[in-house]
């Protein structure tokens, strides 16, 4: 599941909906659907992941990031890399027309990293140091690993979009700890 600010994905919707002048749950049945949704959340969050920050170009060459927790690893020959977006997401479309992106794993000592990229802060890399990686990628400094990907498949995923990036380049951070998502709380690796 991405993680994204802002309302959950089953609420973006509903008030999608209702934007559009489409017919919206009754409020007990809005409660409903909302415990329900929130169970399965639960549920989904006793499954450990790392937590990263894509990044990519807009195609004026502004650097864009944002914060998940759906990244994982698809083949290893040819080297595939998955990864999802909500639809709602503002930054969506310039993933889907992004000639490269970048997956960096953050580490242990960079939750304030994931809170920043998850933010609606235009400019989320005021204050980073980055290097570029391929295609003029921003790569984050001191993290647990880099993958430095071109598009290989989209396809769609109920609320999301995932995206398959073909890794055209990766590289370790010397050893250090990754971030880890439980729960809805950071972690770290004991």
């Amino acid at each position: 599941m991405s993680r994204t600010v802002g309302l959950p994905a089953m609420r973006q919707l509903t008030d999608s909906l209702s934007e559009r002048g489409e017919a919206r749950p009754a409020t007990s049945a809005r409660r409903a659907d909302d415990t329900r949704w929130r169970a399965f959340r639960d549920a989904l969050g006793q499954f450990a992941t790392g937590v990263t920050v894509l990044t990519t170009r807009t195609a004026a060459g502004t650097p864009i990031g944002v914060t998940i927790s759906s990244f994982n690893t698809v083949s290893l020959d040819p080297p595939l890399i998955l990864w999802s977006l909500s639809l709602t997401s503002p930054k969506l479309d310039l993933f889907r027309h992004a000639d490269h992106y970048a997956v960096n794993v953050l580490t242990m000592n960079q939750s304030a990293v994931a809170d920043w990229f998850a933010s609606s802060d235009d400019d989320r890399f005021a204050g980073f140091r980055i290097h570029d990686g391929l295609g003029g990628i921003p790569l984050l400094e001191e993290c647990a690993a880099w993958f430095e990907c071109t598009p290989e498949a989209m396809h769609p995923g109920g609320d999301h979009l995932i995206f398959v990036g073909r890794v055209a380049r990766f590289s370790l951070g010397n050893g250090r700890q990754p971030l880890i998502f439980h729960a809805g709380r950071y972690r770290q690796l004991a």
